[in-house]
């Protein structure tokens, strides 16, 4: 059998289909592999556990290949390894837009992803889960599409731009209760909330009339000044109270109700994410004058009334409780039921009736321990045991005990504080817990003030009366600083770190608010929600801990609005890691000025001001300006 010869002609037109289809393939494959691969960059910029996106950061400052997912710790070495001065940090990845409001340590996805085992009835699934270092993203949190800079407080309050904050469903789900309202561009806040339709300002005049407060003030000529509002929506009540000389601590969790503390914040709002759970809420003992719930949604029986004895330790002595419920006023069986329990266990607590009207219920604790004492033996709740620290809370369980006064507060029958706005400068009690003297309180004092006023002497050029609202002080001590800004339109968050002396109850003694936190750790709040951080020697005690010096950058740049500020008061080592990274995170210098200039004992700190542009994202970063 002879075999058959392939024609010349009909071999080169296969030659030639063959070239035409690889050259096709070559095509398809450069072109959809470049879509792909940006849109996957966009989207794995936010991968959890991706070792590629953790070593992106390291490699910048001559990081190890493998580290079997631990961080490089020379990260926080500043200015200490050879080589590495030089180097400065191009760019970071841009997370992916539906990331714009990420939580890092309140992401369901994260829960979801590390398969924990949470009891929702127990709201654990909104209690902190933070990734571990390995699955912490490494990128820039994008604003949302058409985000403006901030309305400036006081208009604030009132109203603020939907496209910073771009979720209408609360407007539609509370339209009959007047939260807020969607009005073109803007969302507007009348000042109502589930229990107060009417308005947070006539609700306010009632309850200080309920306890016959001088011209229905609920400030009671200054000594009522810190509030703790639960489940408190958008903050209106804690809004509505700034006028009054009153600072409230509003919480809410990421619940189904999601971006109600981001409007707050928004607003210009004192307010932290959190939710009363089976952790201790970032506060000490004996806080808060006042805690107020407005159809809070909470089961104050369950679990042996753990939760009630946790605002029973926030509560100062002789504070209030003003519940807001259908239990203080139904008349139905299941209503009554509640009624009668929660009466039993508030009385077994020592609480009285202080006023009851309509829909309101206010109840207040005892000024002493005497009470306390005189219960019969087994009367639950316990006392809580010797061994509790009432003020230990970063990570510590709740117990269902009632917490005894000091013996200071029961001597004095009270926390024997100044009325505000004396309480501000005037040496609280507590001093005495840490071993200060007046005399440091007051050195501490005088020279907050002086750095305070050559902070502003070097923002001067940049920002107006009005630019800031929304301000943190990221290692808060005793307060100086958020007091030195008093007559300033401002309110500041005190954070005190977990791992120093617990400075945050003198804080909240001198009328200012703050939270316990660890900076390994992405803070409570959503992105884009302060206008200045101030940071004083933060970096330097970030290096004695295994965390990543450029995590904390990134956190920052989260939390900070576009055109907001940092203020960083480090040793020089710091400042020069910190400007590697300033074109990368979109920061630019605004001055630099050594401790000399303030005039204080500081050693060789230097103070370096950053501000924050503005930037968009489309198929690239660019920048706005």
């Amino acid at each position: 059998m002879t075999s058959r010869r392939t024609d010349p002609a009909q071999k080169k037109r296969i030659i030639t289909i063959l070239c035409v289809l690889a050259l096709f393939l070559v095509f398809l494959y450069a072109y959809y592999g470049s879509i792909f691969g940006s849109q996957s960059r966009g989207a794995s910029a936010l991968e959890y556990g991706s070792r590629s996106l953790r070593k992106l950061g390291s490699s910048y400052l001559g990081g190890d290949e493998d580290n079997d997912g631990k961080l490089d710790e020379s990260s926080t070495k500043y200015g200490q390894e050879d080589g590495e001065d030089d180097v400065t940090v191009k760019s970071f990845p841009v997370c992916d837009d539906r990331h714009s409001e990420l939580i890092p340590c309140l992401d369901r996805n994260l829960i979801y992803q590390m398969r924990l085992k949470l009891d929702l009835s127990l709201m654990e699934h909104y209690e902190r889960h933070c990734p571990s270092p390995e699955r912490r993203y490494n990128c820039l949190i994008p604003p949302p599409p058409g985000y403006k800079v901030p309305i400036k407080w006081p208009q604030s309050r009132d109203e603020v731009w939907k496209a910073n904050i771009p979720h209408t469903h609360l407007a539609h789900e509370k339209s009959d209760q007047n939260w807020m309202v969607e009005k073109g561009e803007k969302i507007s806040f009348p000042g109502g909330g589930t229990h107060f339709h009417y308005g947070a300002d006539k609700y306010i005049a009632s309850i200080a009339n309920m306890l016959n407060f001088t011209k229905n003030n609920l400030n009671n000529e200054g000594r009522l000044r810190t509030v703790f509002d639960v489940g408190c929506g958008v903050a209106s009540f804690g809004g509505y109270l700034l006028s009054s000389d009153i600072i409230t601590m509003s919480l809410a969790p990421n619940d189904v109700h999601q971006n109600q503390i981001q409007f707050a914040l928004e607003r210009g709002i004192p307010a932290y994410l959190g939710v009363l759970g089976t952790k201790r809420l970032p506060y000490p003992s004996r806080s808060f004058e006042l805690a107020h719930c407005s159809r809070c949604r909470i089961d104050w029986l369950q679990r042996d009334g753990i939760l009630l004895l946790e605002l029973d330790r926030l509560l100062r002595p002789g504070g209030y409780f003003a519940y807001s419920s259908p239990e203080a006023y139904a008349q139905d069986e299941e209503d009554l039921k509640i009624w009668r329990e929660m009466s039993a266990l508030v009385e077994r607590m020592c609480w009285r009736i202080a006023s009851k009207r309509n829909q309101t219920v206010i109840w207040q604790k005892p000024l002493t321990n005497d009470c306390y004492m005189e219960r019969e033996p087994g009367t639950q709740p316990p006392l809580c045991g010797s061994d509790n620290d009432p003020d230990a809370i970063w990570g510590v369980s709740m117990e269902a005990c009632i917490s005894l006064y000091s013996d200071h507060d029961h001597r004095e029958k009270g926390s024997g504080l100044a009325p505000w706005p004396a309480r501000l400068t005037t040496p609280p009690p507590r001093l005495a817990d840490f071993g200060y003297s007046n005399e440091m309180f007051e050195k501490d004092m005088e020279l907050w003030r002086h750095r305070v006023e050559n902070y502003w002497n070097l923002l001067s050029p940049k920002i107006e009366s009005n630019t800031l609202r929304n301000v943190m002080d990221m290692k808060a001590n005793m307060g100086s600083f958020a007091a030195a800004l008093k007559d300033k339109d401002v309110w500041v968050m005190n954070v005190v770190p977990e791992d120093g002396p617990n400075t945050l109850k003198l804080i909240y003694d001198r009328g200012l608010i703050g939270s316990i936190h660890n900076w390994c750790e992405a803070y409570s709040t959503y992105p884009r929600t302060y206008d200045l951080l101030h940071a004083w020697l933060v970096f330097s005690d970030l290096e004695k801990k295994e965390c990543s010096a450029e995590d904390l950058l990134l956190e920052m740049d989260r939390i900070l609005r576009p055109t907001g500020f940092i203020i960083i008061r480090d040793k020089q080592s710091v400042v020069d890691f910190v400007k590697k990274y300033l074109p990368a995170l979109h920061w630019e210098v605004v001055a630099v000025s050594d401790s000399s200039s303030d005039s204080d004992q500081d050693g060789d700190n230097v103070v370096l001001i950053i501000q924050k542009k503005i930037w968009l994202t489309s198929d690239s970063l660019r920048d706005s300006e």
